[in-house]
């Protein structure tokens, strides 16, 4: 499984909204933050190349990982870095509901409101 997260995380901090949206069910959800949640595939595609677009790049440090049968639980810190080359940082929490090794159920928990202001 650390091959797999690793693998996501680097589709995220590459910006690869492609590489990103191959780890989903075609029916996948996607909850980021306090967005709406998106459902599907091309959606989640869709929202994560905008997302990718307002910033200039992002790197995750993942601090610990729990699997509990198909949920995959991951703690850590994300720097954002802005078109402006400055830097914002917050701890956050992933939670990903697998179905036959893809991501059916994917949540963000993280307070990045200031990111933007």
């Amino acid at each position: 499984m650390k091959k797999w997260l690793s693998d996501l995380f680097n589709a995220v901090d590459n910006k690869n909204a492609d590489a990103f949206a191959s780890f989903f069910t075609e029916d996948a959800s996607f909850k980021f933050a306090n967005d709406p949640v998106v459902s599907n595939k091309g959606n989640i595609h869709k929202a994560v190349s905008q997302f990718f677009s307002a910033i200039n790049g992002l790197r995750h440090e993942i601090k610990d990982v729990w699997e509990l049968g198909n949920v995959i639980i991951c703690e850590g810190q994300v720097v954002y870095i802005k078109h402006d080359g400055s830097k914002a940082s917050f701890p956050f929490v992933d939670i990903l509901r697998m179905k036959n090794e893809l991501i059916v159920d994917y949540r963000v928990y993280v307070d990045n409101s200031s990111l933007f202001s």
